[in-house]
């Protein structure tokens, strides 16, 4: 009821032109029902607009679709999903719009580590990765949980439980709490799984470390995406004090030159 007013008062103010309805119910679904429940809620506010001679011709049912981030989650059925839905909206003349989120690219990354050390401090076991919580911050930020696997065939099928942690001194810097694994050593490579989405593009260079690079791989062929950064990339943007002693910064014609080399500022 409160839409609907909203879209009745929308459609009579100057310059707007009411033509869609959008919704985003949440991330990460790994259930189609909460969207199919939406759609049907949203088609009955498309009947009651339509009613009203309002030309309603798009239609966006968001939100994200999930992806199983733990071997005991499965993901949404796409082809059900897809089926179920065009039943709803096949004879409504309108343009579905939809928001698939992560499961675009999400399974299509992983981060490659390599184990640096294992360190034991009483009953407690850490390994400790030269990835950080800069490389991948969801663990650190959310809780998130990403599987971690060992990429090469181990010496041992001893398994250990451990936290997975980086190099970074910070206590928030890990991958993993208490999670069982099989008894890694250094050097040994393992893959943190799922990072295709919000991976890189929530890096950063926090405790002056350079970003990874990134490959893409299609079968046998593999195409450096992005080339792993340097200690120059991370002052490359940077520019030092001016040579005169004591000189004030900001004012007079020093401000109209921090305006041309830096469009924006004030």
């Amino acid at each position: 009821t409160e839409a609907f007013a909203v879209y009745e008062t929308a459609a009579k103010l100057p310059g707007i032109v009411v033509e869609g309805v959008s919704c985003h119910i949440g991330s990460q679904l790994l259930s189609i029902h909460p969207l199919l429940e939406a759609a049907e809620k949203l088609l009955a506010l498309v009947d009651r607009l339509r009613e009203r001679k309002l030309p309603i011709r798009y239609f966006d049912l968001g939100g994200g679709l999930g992806v199983p981030y733990r071997s005991t989650e499965r993901g949404v059925a796409i082809s059900t999903f897809v089926q179920r839905l065009r039943a709803k909206i096949e004879n409504l003349d309108i343009t579905l719009l939809l928001e698939p989120g992560r499961s675009i690219v999400a399974e299509a990354g992983v981060l490659l580590s390599r184990v640096l050390l294992l360190k034991r401090n009483g009953a407690k076991t850490f390994i400790v990765l030269d990835a950080a919580m800069n490389d991948l911050i969801r663990p650190a930020l959310y809780q998130a949980h990403h599987e971690i696997v060992p990429v090469n065939q181990l010496r041992t099928s001893e398994h250990i439980t451990a936290d997975v942690v980086g190099p970074v001194c910070e206590t928030g810097d890990f991958f993993a709490r208490e999670r069982e694994l099989p008894a890694l050593a250094p050097g040994d490579l393992v893959a943190i799984r799922t990072t295709g989405a919000y991976g890189f593009v929530l890096a950063s260079n926090y405790n002056s470390r350079p970003r990874p690079c990134e490959l893409l791989v299609q079968g046998a062929h593999v195409h450096l995406a992005r080339k792993r950064e340097t200690y120059k990339d991370l002052v490359r943007g940077e520019r030092g004090m001016p040579a005169e002693s004591g000189e004030v910064l900001h004012t007079g014609q020093e401000r109209d030159r921090f305006a041309d080399l830096c469009p924006g500022s004030s």
